[in-house]
């Protein structure tokens, strides 16, 4: 078995995470989900989060096979939620997961669960016992490596820009 572990990007793997977000927007397309079909995210988006240090890959066998942004700020996005409630109040202290791809060459490896059960490591290491997720409504495998990694869904939040739902869904660690 490979050796398989995530670490903080850095600028060099920008073209490869930039390929991993484009070839998942292409995926999503094709499952039919309308999940990063208008432009987010954009290549900008993913440099900000490298340069910002909130980017992590996950490396498998010394080649990078996916990322993830793990912002550790309020989430504007998440300040109302419909339907449901966070557990900890909309400005609780938590950690958000965001924008997570695995290169179509490592589709079906469990990747997306390792990555973010990774991620949630790294949560607790730096501190915060709240974490929060959210996926289209559509994305079924997203909402599958979520449940799968003991998150609960809190109910639907809406994007900014464009509007668009999105099923929220919270882990409290301990």
């Amino acid at each position: 078995m490979p050796a398989t572990y995530l670490r903080l990007a850095t600028t060099k793997d920008l073209p490869a995470i930039t390929s991993i977000i484009h070839d998942a927007k292409t995926y999503l397309h094709q499952q039919g989900v309308d999940q990063w079909q208008h432009g987010y995210p954009e290549d900008s988006d993913l440099q900000t989060d490298v340069d910002n240090g909130i980017t992590y890959v996950i490396i498998v066998d010394g080649k990078i096979a996916g990322t993830a942004a793990l912002h550790q700020e309020l989430d504007v996005n998440y300040l109302h939620i419909e339907d449901g409630s966070w557990i900890n109040g909309v400005e609780g202290r938590y950690t958000a997961i965001h924008r997570i791809a695995v290169s179509g060459n490592y589709r079906g490896q469990h990747l997306s669960e390792r990555l973010v059960s990774g991620l949630l490591t790294i949560s607790s290491i730096l501190g915060y016992k709240d974490v929060r997720i959210d996926t289209h409504p559509d994305n079924k495998g997203m909402q599958h490596v979520i449940t799968s990694n003991g998150f609960e869904r809190r109910e639907t939040i809406f994007m900014h820009e464009p509007k668009e739902p999105r099923f929220a869904y919270q882990l409290l660690l301990k």
